[in-house]
């Protein structure tokens, strides 16, 4: 049996540790907003239980549910939740030990495992999803649309009645991918790799485990904005100011974001989401920004699209 070297091994290690994410932020995030609910109402999918994005909103979603004849969501009775800590736990023991073991048969087993968990995973949101959304208790509901369903996207934006729903991967989700692609990375340096192919990988493994904070990436429901202190919610807007230290600032709209850099003096790379694709960022430099209070921004009416 081939003997891993040193790189894969370390590639291996970092993926299996990057796993441990998981239990610390959330998987998913699911937000709701309406006319009746300018501030948004929002679902943290994590590993072990759903909660609110806010202390009540799970709550108020349940509440809203009901009109509709969807059943309470009840975290204690979703069996899934009490497994995957478990099975990624198992993922996590197994990844350090076939990095100190160091075969390449356990690298491409793990790899694979990892990608069968994702996948797995995945296919059960979307029926966990689907079940809620499309079997309704029609002697229950107050409001009935004949035909209609209220199935969230896996990911993406949709609308349900008034409500315009988003769901996206969180910072749990995203470890869980950069994992996978560092075992690859690993893989491929076990079967192929040569000196320039590993420095080269060396480069690519630094900068995928460097994502997995969150310079970049938005916690919706998490962060509060930094000049008006305001939940930074709605995934089609918001901002960030990346320092010249490297310090990462977030806003909850771009006009937040001005005035903060206004009062302050800040300086530094700014960064926004793009309205068109929820809790993307790009580049104030090159976005289009444009002002509109129609489309509701939290702060001022500015927000941002990709030119």
């Amino acid at each position: 049996m081939k003997t891993l070297a040193r790189a894969p091994r370390i590639l291996l290690a970092s993926a299996a540790l990057l796993l441990g994410v998981m239990y610390a932020a959330p998987l998913w995030s699911i937000h709701l907003i309406a006319p009746q609910y300018p501030e948004g109402l929002g679902l943290l999918i994590r590993l072990n239980t759903i909660t609110g994005v806010k202390e009540h909103d799970l709550e108020s979603i349940n509440g809203l549910n009901h009109y509709i004849g969807m059943r309470p969501i009840l975290p204690s009775a979703i069996p899934e939740l009490r497994y995957m800590p478990w099975i990624v736990a198992v993922l996590i023991v197994a990844g350090l030990l076939a990095s100190v073991v160091g075969r390449r048969r356990l690298l491409v087993a793990w790899v694979v495992a990892v990608a069968a968990t994702s996948v797995a995973g995945m296919y059960d949101f979307w029926r966990w999803g689907y079940d809620y959304g499309h079997n309704l208790d029609a002697n229950q509901a107050i409001i009935v649309v004949p035909g209609m369903s209220y199935q969230p996207p896996l990911i993406g934006s949709k609308q349900l009645l008034n409500f315009h729903a988003t769901s996206m991967p969180h910072l749990g989700a995203i470890a869980g991918g950069l994992a996978f692609l560092l075992g690859v990375v690993a893989i491929y340096l076990a079967y192929r790799g040569n000196a320039r192919h590993r420095s080269a990988a060396g480069v690519l493994a630094t900068a995928a485990i460097a994502c997995a904070a969150p310079v970049h990436a938005i916690a919706f429901g998490v962060e509060s904005c930094a000049e008006c202190r305001m939940l930074v919610s709605d995934s089609r807007f918001g901002a960030q100011l990346v320092t010249k230290t490297g310090k990462t600032i977030t806003f909850d709209s771009i006009a937040c974001l001005h005035a903060y850099m206004v009062r302050t003096g800040a300086t530094g790379e700014t960064w926004v989401v793009d309205a068109r694709h929820p809790g993307t960022l790009i580049a104030e430099k090159s976005a289009q920004i444009l002002a509109d209070s129609a489309t509701h921004p939290p702060m001022g009416n500015l927000y941002a699209v990709a030119r």
